[in-house]
């Protein structure tokens, strides 16, 4: 389980070899065998024993901001880059390999935007017909993925983000026809968000970063080392590469909160026309991401909980880079 710290004033400390919460009047004691992470907000807060007691079982602490993304990490030692994997992911994300391992991974995005479209359809079947016109659309896009070729990614890199653009903007558009008015949006908006819809979009997306990114430190990969997004901010744009293939999974929490008609806008804070959500509205959308990526699932024959899945993908990608060399081709 993951223990999450957003409320103001609240505090966690060790007891009897435990992780003790305390808020107010309220104690709860946790067993540290039970905790996978503890996420703190700015108002939380933490003793140094906390840390020792995490470190010394491997349980990361996130620092996480009023977005949702993690500010910074405590993790165990053992997490770490293993060197010829980080020597080999220097020269790969330099390589015509790397632009087979993002089309892959984009491919897969707009894959599961169409199956999320499709699955609109239960809502309103009376859309179908929009919906499948924008399914071809995606297809199209496909296709048009994979055929760009090239010898470096830097050859190719406007044509792949412009084709991922292309495809987010009709996806995005089309899931907004079919929402209830009250969580219809103008367009995607990113930090800052003016909607309900998107405020939540860019808090689960956080959550998801969180998820990416420890599983590509505990796999032995550099997350600074991007391929697609380059390493131009310091920040571990890697993470916004590998979690392309797994945004639908966010999206889809979301569409279905807003179709269930759950989320108000009382779950939000609202300044200058920029959105943000609250304790409560943190409180369900952590809450059903978190069960939404705890349900086991069937991908390429592999039964796991989905955020097994992002784990064994990264793990699958350090093994791949570990023994990876490059194979220069011959001129004529």
């Amino acid at each position: 389980m993951q223990i999450v710290l957003n409320k103001y004033g609240i505090e966690i400390k060790v007891h009897n070899d435990m992780f003790r919460i305390v808020y107010q009047t309220e104690i709860h004691d946790v067993p540290v065998n039970k905790v996978s992470s503890i996420l703190i907000n700015k108002s939380a807060k933490l003793t140094s024993n906390v840390m020792f007691l995490a470190i010394e079982n491997e349980i990361e602490i996130i620092l996480i901001a009023s977005t949702g993304e993690p500010m910074g990490r405590i993790w165990s030692p053992k997490f770490g880059s293993i060197s010829n994997i980080r020597r080999n992911q220097v020269s790969f994300s330099k390589s015509k390999d790397a632009i087979n391992w993002i089309k892959e991974i984009l491919t897969r995005k707009v894959s599961n935007q169409q199956a999320l479209l499709i699955a609109l359809e239960k809502y309103d079947y009376s859309n179908k017909k929009a919906i499948e016109h924008v399914y071809g659309k995606l297809e199209k896009t496909i296709e048009k993925l994979t055929a760009v070729s090239g010898h470096s990614i830097s050859e190719v890199a406007s044509r792949l983000r412009g084709l991922e653009g292309s495809s987010s903007r009709m996806y995005f558009k089309s899931i907004n026809t079919n929402l209830p008015e009250l969580y219809q949006f103008s367009s995607r908006s990113q930090h800052p968000a003016f909607d309900m819809f998107n405020a939540m979009l860019n808090y689960g997306y956080g959550i998801l970063y969180n998820h990416v990114e420890r599983a590509l430190i505990k796999a032995g990969i550099d997350p600074y080392l991007g391929i697609l997004h380059r390493n131009d901010y310091n920040r571990p744009v890697l993470v916004y590469d590998f979690i392309e293939q797994y945004r639908v999974w966010v999206d889809y929490v979301i569409v279905d909160l807003c179709m269930q008609k759950v989320i108000f806008p009382d779950f939000f804070d609202v300044a200058n026309n920029i959105w943000l959500l609250n304790e409560n509205g943190k409180r369900i959308l952590i809450q059903s991401i978190n069960d939404y990526l705890s349900e086991v699932i069937a991908i390429k024959g592999v039964s796991r909980k989905r955020m097994n899945h992002i784990e064994l993908d990264a793990q699958k990608f350090a093994t791949e880079l570990k023994s990876w060399k490059e194979i220069k081709e011959k001129p004529f």
